[in-house]
């Protein structure tokens, strides 16, 4: 990670711990009278973030969080996905392409369709983990991977 991976926000002081993982749900309406909202609101609604350092101790008055917030560096964190076996192969840089099921009830469903992550993002494949054909209800061939930006 590079300074410039990261960015400074602000996010809630109860929550501001370093490696701390969440998605940016982007603006509420207590938002909108904020002075702060410019550096809040610098995210992307619907990724996953970590929180890489706390900058500062000074707690910053907020509509929404009632103990403040705090300002943190973030950078976009590494999902868990599946791929088809075949693609997955670490150091591969893919577009990312959901898998094709729509077998909500699957098992492994959610990890085969993380939120955080779009169809045709560019990624790097850090690290194939186990192969989870036994799980899989649409009888895909499947890895797991962990991604990163």
């Amino acid at each position: 990670m590079t300074e410039s991976d990261t960015k400074i926000t602000l996010i809630g002081s109860r929550l501001a711990r370093e490696g701390l993982e969440f998605i940016f749900k982007g603006e509420m309406p207590e938002c909108k009278k904020c002075r702060l909202k410019n550096t809040c609101l610098n995210l992307e609604p619907g990724r996953r973030y970590r929180v890489e350092r706390i900058k500062s101790k000074d707690i910053h008055e907020c509509f929404l969080h009632d103990s403040g917030v705090l300002a943190v560096d973030v950078s976009r964190a590494p999902i868990l996905t599946t791929m088809e076996s075949r693609k997955a192969v670490e150091g591969a840089k893919i577009m990312y392409e959901p898998a094709k099921c729509g077998k909500r009830e699957c098992g492994v469903y959610e990890i085969c369709h993380p939120e955080g992550l779009l169809r045709g993002d560019k990624c790097k494949i850090v690290e194939v983990l186990e192969s989870l054909d036994a799980k899989c209800e649409a009888g895909n061939s499947l890895k797991k991977v962990k991604l990163a930006w």
